[in-house]
C-alpha cells in the first residue's frame, strides 16, 4: 500500500489527473457550445437564401406558363365549336341543294301553294286579342302611345 500512496502524491501521477480534469473541462465546454451554437451554418443559410431567390424568381414565369396553357386549352374548345358549326353549316347547306327540302322550306316559311292545291291560313286566337289592343293604341293620341313604350321598355328592364 505504501506505493500506491506515494505514486498518488507523485508528481506524474499530480499531472496525469489534472489533464484528464483539464481534458473533461475542455470535452465538457466543447459539448455546451455545440448545443448551444445554432445548427444553421453559414452554407446552410446560403443555401436557404439561393432556394428562396429561386422561387421568387421563378414564381412569376410558372404563374404565365398555367395561364397560358388554360389559354391555349380555351381556344382549342373554341376552335372545336367553331369546327362543329361549320360542320352543321355545311349539312344546312347541302339540304337546301336537295330540291325537295327548299320546296318544302318555301312552302312553310312563305305560304307558296302549288298551281290546284288550296292554301289555309290559321290564325291564332292570341293574334287577335292583341290586334283589338293596336285598335285601341290607334285610337289614342300619339304620345300617349310613346309615354306607354317608355313605360314598358322600363318595366321590361327590372
Amino acid at each position: 500500500m505504501a506505493v500506491k500512496d506515494r505514486d498518488r502524491f507523485s508528481t506524474a501521477t499530480r499531472l496525469r489527473a489534472l489533464g484528464e480534469q483539464t481534458a473533461a473541462r475542455v470535452y465538457r465546454s466543447q459539448t455546451k457550445r455545440q448545443a448551444r451554437r445554432s445548427r444553421l451554418t453559414g452554407r446552410a443559410a446560403l443555401l436557404a437564401l439561393v432556394l428562396c431567390s429561386m422561387i421568387v424568381a421563378l414564381a412569376y414565369p410558372m404563374r404565365q406558363y398555367v395561364s397560358q396553357r388554360a389559354q391555349i386549352s380555351d381556344l382549342q374548345r373554341e376552335r372545336e365549336q367553331a369546327r362543329q358549326r361549320v360542320e352543321q353549316l355545311r349539312d344546312l347547306k347541302a339540304r337546301w341543294q336537295d330540291d325537295a327540302y327548299a320546296e318544302q322550306q318555301i312552302r312553310r316559311r312563305l305560304h307558296y301553294v302549288m298551281p290546284g292545291e288550296t292554301g289555309y291560313v290559321v290564325v291564332d286566337p292570341g293574334a287577335a286579342k292583341q290586334s283589338r289592343a293596336d285598335l285601341r293604341a290607334a285610337r289614342r293620341p300619339w304620345y300617349a302611345n310613346v309615354w306607354d313604350g317608355v313605360d314598358k321598355a322600363d318595366a321590361a328592364g327590372r
